[in-house]
Formats: C-alpha cells, sequence, structure tokens
C-alpha cells in the first residue's frame, strides 16, 4: 500500500513540475531565457539547444542578448529563432543577438491569462487523474485481499490528503503567475 502512495504522490510531483516548466516559459513581457528553451538550431546536422551553443544573458528587463561561442553559428540561431513561435523578431549585429521583448498589451496579458489558467486546470486534471488510479488500485488490493479495509480507508485518506496538498500548491502556482502577468 505505502508503494501505491508513494508512486502517486511522484505522479502529481511530476504534473506540478511540469506546470512550473511551462509557466517559466510563458513570454510575459520581459527577457526570459526560458523562451529559448524549445528552439532548436540546426548545427551539423544535429538539432541543437542554444543554450548548448551561446551566452544567453538578460542585459536589462525587456533584452535578451545571445552570443554564440562559434560565430558562424549566429544565422543558424538567427534562423532558428524567427522560424520558432516566439513571436520576437531578433537583430543580428554581426556579433550577438538582440532580442528585444515589446510590452505587453492589455488584450494579450488577458489571453495569457486565460492560457495560465488552462494550464493550471490541466495539471489539476493529471492529478485527479493519479489519484482516481490509486484508488482504483486501492480498491483491487482489497479485493484481493491483500490490505484490510481499514488498511484501504486509511489509504484513501493518505491519498486524498496528498491530492488536496497538490491542487493547493497547482492554484498557488497558477495565481501566482496570474498576477505576476497582470502586474507587468
Amino acid at each position: 500500500m505505502q508503494t501505491v502512495i508513494k508512486n502517486t504522490d511522484e505522479k502529481m510531483n511530476k504534473a506540478v513540475h511540469h506546470l512550473e516548466t511551462e509557466f517559466s516559459e510563458i513570454r510575459a513581457g520581459r527577457a526570459n531565457p526560458a523562451v529559448l528553451d524549445k528552439v532548436k538550431v540546426d548545427y551539423y546536422g544535429a538539432p541543437t539547444a542554444i543554450n548548448q551553443l551561446a551566452a544567453v544573458s538578460v542585459t536589462e528587463a525587456r533584452t535578451l542578448i545571445i552570443q554564440p561561442w562559434d560565430a558562424s553559428v549566429l544565422r543558424s540561431i538567427e534562423k532558428a529563432i524567427q522560424t520558432s513561435d516566439i513571436g520576437i523578431n531578433p537583430q543580428n549585429d554581426g556579433k550577438v543577438i538582440r532580442m528585444i521583448f515589446p510590452p505587453l498589451t492589455e488584450d494579450r496579458r488577458k489571453e495569457i491569462v486565460k492560457e495560465i489558467a488552462k494550464m493550471g486546470e490541466d495539471a489539476k486534471v493529471a492529478v485527479r487523474a493519479a489519484r482516481r488510479e490509486a484508488m482504483d488500485k486501492l480498491k483491487s488490493m482489497k479485493k484481493k485481499s491483500e490490505i484490510t479495509e481499514d488498511d484501504q480507508k486509511d489509504g484513501e485518506k493518505k491519498i486524498q490528503d496528498i491530492t488536496d496538498k497538490h491542487i493547493k500548491n497547482i492554484d498557488s502556482l497558477t495565481d501566482k503567475k496570474q498576477k505576476q502577468i497582470m502586474e507587468i
């Protein structure tokens, strides 16, 4: 029974971690190197992450500087950013690439807040699915007489407590991110 609870907690932690990763990739009008995490550059035939080819730094609140270690890859990085869905046009000066993030409009902020709410809801769905799976597993174990009815009730209570903790965490992360977007 302990393994069921432990596995459920791990699955729920993964859902929360995935949500945090998605939130870090949201372009919120501020320069954030995480927006480049999904962008891959064709480097000698292999798709490679930008942070493996260049130093990525934030110089000002809205400016991201990409300085490749190998100058020959500058054009490839620029092309990869242009073809990505970031929506920012990189500026290449021959040595570095500058990405200037425009301030968000009120409408765009509201759209992002809706996207954040949807991501939070998706994470809650994943947590609830892990809970349902664990509850079914406990019922199955009770049916096979592997655990007693008291053990089943105790396990269900522990799983519900873990679920409540993760749902509360997701709500907190979602609210924090939404406030951050509306304050920018």
